[in-house]
């Protein structure tokens, strides 16, 4: 039987050879991973994306095969012939699947040298600059480390693809060359050579499309669609990017969580059968939860270290810092750090560093003493009132208390939910190798935008209202819930989603609070608001970031550690000169002008 990867340039990959292969005559292509040279021997690890095989040229044995490897160096493309034997008696490699055997080289064939790289692929290169990796992208890839991660991407897709059809769903395409509507970000425009001053806009996401597909009949659409955001970079965001974008009809919210669920927890059996699920069922937290015990709507609940009101247990507290926001309605927040009531100075500065630059405005440091007294510059004013505080806290001997005040109840929380985060890492808290899993929802449906003097959907515009709060639309928006939903994974927003408005005029109305004339409507959002008067089903959906469900997976903190071509923070890409301008003729074309800077 043929072997499946066998070629005109092959009959084995680099890292399918056994034992079992022993005294076959095969033929491998590949790249030079590295070379030994012992005189007379000489000893070429072959590397392809499946491995990693020992061949050898033998002087005494194949002279002519032995001289023409002579001038080949790492990451030449070369072609050996030869037959598979056992490794001399000590020699084997355990860390390799091919380390048992080796090829005797008899015939070796330069396919194609190669220059030396800017960097090394054959090992790890600490301090490496990721602006000379972007720029020869095609060379950063083929590092087994880069490899890795691509190819458990492209299992993690066809993971993905496998289990969603499995639950009856099936994947249309829709188009990239849409209509610019508002959808949170800036959209990326292409101009209409055949109309001009006309653009196309890259879609944010296919949300109206889905939903389309839904009022057409497609109950259950998946596809991995490409969205594009004009926003700025971050570690976890690119201005392209892939999610696995998911609709359904004649759904609850609590159809669209479960049926993810068992989608997801598929998918990271199949694809990290050794990581383990946290909790299963995942566990299900409402936004108000997530932000009193996180102090984060993406909590990481790989540990505890939870936020505690302390509010009442200070309110007597003669100290402004704890009064003043107490007066104003807002909280005062705890944080427990078991064990690091000996913190100093400078560990203690970072810490209210991190908190100031996420909002706060100081951060209150308390350190329990044996005895169970407190120090820092707050305890003078407990003023007996200490046990009410360890109470309330749960800390003991040996333990820092963080607090943060703040008039803004949900800032508060925040600014220490950042805290807490970096207390877990530091604290060696957050468990590598599991995979936490849980769900927020019940998220405010509007936000008051100052500036504009309207409501912002908090999520996206065509969420639905939980059903006992529609008639806060009309009394009190800023308290209305929405069926909206999100899924966290170890401190990251995995995917988010909702239930949708499937009735014109209940679509109209949330349109109507956040700023949008009638006429502004059946501009923008035409087609929709029509196609829910032809018998719309209840639908629902969810996006997941295949990007960031693939860096998790992979333990990396950055996407573009798991994207084959990513721009880099600006935005631009470096390999292919990207973006650049465009010629006159073709500007003329486009009927389009530059205006220069002043």
């Amino acid at each position: 039987m043929t072997p499946p990867m066998s070629t005109s340039f092959r009959t084995h990959t680099c890292g399918e050879l056994r034992a079992e292969h022993v005294g076959q005559r095969v033929t491998l292509s590949g790249w030079v991973h590295r070379r030994r040279d012992h005189g007379h021997l000489a000893f070429f690890d072959l590397r392809d994306r499946h491995g990693i095989t020992q061949v050898v040229t033998n002087a005494d044995e194949a002279a002519d095969a032995h001289v023409a490897a002579e001038p080949a160096r790492n990451e030449w493309v070369v072609q050996v012939s030869g037959t598979v034997r056992h490794r001399p008696e000590g020699t084997a490699n355990a860390e390799l699947g091919t380390g048992e055997i080796e090829v005797a080289v008899d015939r070796f064939v330069v396919l194609n040298p190669s220059k030396v790289p800017p960097f090394y692929i054959n090992e790890e290169q600490p301090g490496l600059d990721e602006s000379l990796r972007l720029k020869h992208r095609y060379l950063d890839l083929r590092r087994p480390p880069m490899q890795g991660r691509m190819l458990l991407r492209a299992r993690l897709a066809s993971a993905i693809r496998g289990a969603l059809e499995d639950e009856g769903f099936v994947e249309v395409e829709t188009p990239t060359l849409i209509r610019s509507t508002p959808e949170g970000a800036r959209d990326f425009v292409v101009p209409s050579r055949l109309r001009p001053g006309e653009f196309y806009a890259l879609p944010q996401s296919p949300q109206q499309l889905k939903q389309l597909l839904m009022v057409a009949g497609y109950d259950r659409y998946y596809q991995l669609a490409h969205a594009y955001r004009d926003e700025d970079m971050r570690g976890d965001r690119q201005p392209e990017h892939t999610q696995v974008d998911i609709e359904m009809s004649f759904v609850t919210e609590e159809d669209v969580i479960s049926t993810v669920e068992r989608v997801v927890t598929r998918v990271a059996k199949e694809v990290l059968p050794d990581r383990p699920i946290l909790t299963e069922p995942f566990p299900r937290l409402t936004y108000a939860e997530a932000m009193d015990r996180y102090g984060s709507d993406k909590p990481d609940i790989r540990f505890g270290m939870e936020l505690v009101e302390i509010s009442d247990a200070v309110r007597e507290v003669d100290f402004r810092v704890f009064s003043e926001p107490i007066a104003a309605g807002g909280a005062v927040r705890a944080i427990v750090a078991p064990g690091c009531g000996d913190y100093s100075r400078k560990q203690l500065d970072e810490l209210t560093d991190l908190a100031k630059r996420h909002g706060a405005k100081g951060l209150v440091h308390l350190s329990v003493q044996p005895e169970g007294a407190l120090h820092g510059p707050a305890a003078k004013f407990m003023d007996g009132r200490e046990a009410g505080l360890l109470e309330a806290t749960g800390a003991s001997p040996g333990d820092l208390i963080l607090v943060v005040a703040d008039a803004d109840s949900i800032a508060c929380a925040e600014a220490l939910g950042h805290v807490r985060l970096e207390l877990g890492h530091r604290l060696g808290l957050r468990q590598p190798g599991v995979l936490a899993y849980v769900w927020v929802h019940r998220f405010p449906m509007f936000t008051w935008e100052e500036e504009g003097q309207r409501w912002d959907a908090t999520h996206n515009p065509f969420s639905a209202p939980v059903p006992e709060d529609v008639a806060l639309m009309d009394t009190d928006p800023g308290a209305v819930r929405a069926q909206q939903y999100d899924l966290a994974l170890n401190g990251w927003e995995s995917g988010g989603g909702s239930v949708r408005i499937h009735q014109r005029d209940l679509l109209e109305k949330a349109f109507g609070l956040m700023g949008h004339t009638v006429e502004g409507m059946r501009d923008q959002f035409g087609a929709l608001l029509d196609a829910l008067e032809y018998g719309a089903p209840p639908h629902g959906g969810i996006a997941i970031g295949l990007d960031r469900w693939a860096a998790l997976f992979a333990e990396v903190d950055n996407i573009r550690e798991v994207m084959a071509f990513p721009k880099t923070q600006s935005g631009t890409d470096l390999m292919m000169g990207a973006p650049s301008p465009i010629s006159p003729q073709q500007l003329e074309e486009l009927r389009l002008r530059i205006i220069e800077d002043d």
